[in-house]
């Protein structure tokens, strides 16, 4: 972007407002917030009281004191939590020798047999064991859906939590397929949202956000301040110095436990989407007006808005940084990636209290947002006249006005693309680089570049169409492909490194994953389509629940269940039912749907008219409202 083209962003967005009522903690880059290390719950075989002070610093581990054992008897069995603690309205945050702290607090007692009570049979604790609805009679797909998140959940302090990742009696072997994932939460919590349960999601929010800023090291190695962790496990660990009680603690994973090792990019982003779309829904403001989760969405900003060597607005992230967890090929800018992070950033600036210490974090935000949005629209959309264009570059173009800005060859063309692309329709390619395309349709990226506005409104008709047109690709006898088409051969081994749970038509590699029904629900129902998403359903509901809920499917046209697919996935589950309530009340997706505003649109169309090479060419897009 010229430096005439961001004054002109700047004088049309400044002075900008958005309406909020409460004050906010501001900070610089070297402010840091370190929460407990351990969320401790006691639990004993008598009655006790004991007082909780947790304290942190940087460098030291956190330390339990004044713990006060009250006398002993053989009857009573309870668990007792009496902490400050997450529910509170924000004021949990204390100065203690330079740092902050945050306490946990809300006081409740359960009733139980024994401590064993809250284990299961790998030792993680909390999970939901109650069977007593189990012998009821289930009507109908959705009944079933129903009773089985509910199976779902996790408890902390007596309170729910999350969802497990998946909840598959069939297979002994775990892995950390019983552990609360983010990304794996969202469409639970929204189910939730949507029958107006809100207390899993609030907490769900406010436990995650007290992990959010744990000293988190790999190989003497610590990520910037605001990373959110990919996921967390409730445990019970022995009481040191009396054998009679345990507590309870959140373990988080921030990617040091995860394939390749990677870092969670996207749980911050999704994090804040779901904190708007919790606010919008309940009514309930005060969540987002608190310091403490002010200062989260902060966190989370400043660390994706940092300055760094790229020269493009978009997020440089390594492979498997998103649902996308293993290798394959999406290292640099994927499309998912960019259209979380443009959805995220409307989110945050809708709900960032307006005040002196946030105006140059909206400026950034706001600048990121003009050229972030302008990038993905111009650079990574295609159809069959952008085909013809790229076929028809010039290469090796040195020059301020270059119509190949990043240098493509015309050969990188797929064969496949030329078959497949339809006259009528388009989409947005899955990354950009120097002198690279990555031509794949990844649907996450896509369907969520609809829903949050980053993809103009006629890419959004015609993604649309190319999905109606591509019907039998992408949705075939289960919903939804994860991306199209499959790598294979040579392709296969190099981008993969010949991974054998990403074989062609499975698994990442374009295998059907039912969780992408409700993404396509919301972009169906935002576009006036929602008949796409009542047909992609009708597929689901046929087979869908005689399979047990799988997490994804393998095949080219979906016919199998995934090789190695666990059974009951909780984001499967979740995923039909948000389809299902929003399809039955279309009206509730606004919760998710956020659209470009008029201030967007001005400073998009002084971006285009200070652009030389746009003022000689004179062209005209369609994005130009």
């Amino acid at each position: 972007m010229s430096i005439r083209t961001s004054e002109a962003v700047l004088q049309i967005l400044s002075g900008t407002g958005y309406q909020t009522s409460s004050s906010d903690l501001s900070f610089s880059n070297s402010d840091q917030i370190f929460p407990s290390r351990f969320l401790i719950k006691h639990i004993e075989r008598r009655p006790s009281r004991y007082t909780r002070l947790l304290k942190c610093s940087s460098m030291l581990k956190n330390h339990l004191s004044n713990l006060k054992l009250s006398e002993r008897t053989n009857k009573l069995h309870h668990v007792c939590c009496k902490c400050h603690g997450a529910n509170n309205n924000g004021s949990g945050i204390a100065s203690e020798g330079g740092h902050e702290a945050r306490f946990v607090d809300s006081a409740k007692k359960l009733n139980i047999n024994s401590p064993h009570d809250l284990l299961n049979s790998n030792g993680s604790a909390g999970i939901n064991k109650d069977k007593s609805n189990r012998g009821t009679t289930v009507d109908s797909v959705e009944d079933e859906a129903w009773e089985k998140l509910r199976e779902s959940m996790v408890y902390y302090c007596g309170s729910p939590i999350g969802t497990i990742a998946a909840n598959d009696p069939t297979c002994s072997d775990t892995l950390n397929y019983d552990q609360v994932f983010i990304r794996d939460f969202i469409p639970s919590g929204i189910a939730f949202l949507l029958k107006r349960e809100y207390d899993i999601v609030r907490n769900f929010i406010l436990h995650t956000l007290q992990l959010q800023s744990w000293e988190k090291t790999m190989d003497c190695h610590s990520p910037g301040q605001g990373l959110m962790p990919a996921s967390f496990k409730v445990r019970t660990i022995p009481l040191e110095g009396d054998d009679s009680a345990v507590e309870e603690v959140l373990d988080p994973d921030f990617g040091e436990a995860a394939i390749g090792r990677v870092a969670p990019v996207d749980s911050g982003l999704w994090w804040i989407i779901l904190l708007r779309a919790y606010g919008k829904i309940s009514g309930d403001l005060s969540l987002q007006e608190r310091v403490d989760v002010q200062t989260g969405i902060k966190m989370i900003l400043r660390l994706c808005l940092a300055d760094g060597f790229d020269m493009f607005p978009t997020l440089l992230v390594t492979d498997g940084s998103c649902m996308i967890d293993r290798r394959m090929g999406i290292h640099g800018h994927p499309l998912e990636i960019q259209a979380l992070f443009y959805s995220a950033l409307l989110c945050a600036r809708e709900m960032l209290t307006r005040e002196d210490g946030s105006a140059d974090l909206l400026r950034a935000l706001n600048n990121r947002l003009v050229a972030l949005s302008f990038h993905i629209r111009e650079y990574y959309w295609i159809d069959m006249n952008k085909l013809n264009e790229i076929y028809r570059y010039k290469t090796e173009e040195y020059s301020y006005d270059a119509v190949n800005k990043f240098n493509i060859y015309p050969e990188q063309i797929p064969k496949w693309l030329v078959d497949w692309m339809p006259n009528a329709g388009g989409f947005l390619i899955g990354n950009l680089q120097p002198a690279h395309m990555d031509f794949r349709f990844f649907s996450l990226g896509n369907l969520w570049s609809v829903a949050s506005g980053l993809a103009t409104n006629d890419q959004s008709h015609a993604i649309l169409d190319l999905i109606e047109s591509k019907w039998d690709e992408l949705v075939a006898d289960m919903p939804f492909k994860i991306c199209y088409p499959a790598l294979k051969g040579p392709e296969w081994q190099i981008i993969t490194g010949s991974d054998p749970k990403n074989t062609p038509w499975s698994y990442h590699n374009a295998g059907s994953w039912p969780v992408l029904l409700w993404q396509l629900t919301v972009a169906a129902i935002k576009m006036n389509r929602p008949e796409i998403a009542a047909r992609a359903l009708e597929v689901a509901e046929k087979r869908i629940s005689q399979d047990k809920w799988p997490e994804y499917y393998d095949t080219k046209r979906g016919r199998l269940i995934g090789k190695q697919a666990r059974l009951y996935q909780t984001w499967s589950i979740a995923g039909y039912l948000v389809a299902k309530l929003l399809v039955s009340e279309p009206s509730a997706a606004k919760i998710l749907i956020t659209e470009e505003d008029t201030e967007l649109v001005k400073a998009f169309s002084c971006m285009i008219s200070a652009n030389p090479r746009r003022k000689q060419r004179n062209l005209k897009r369609s994005y130009i409202v």
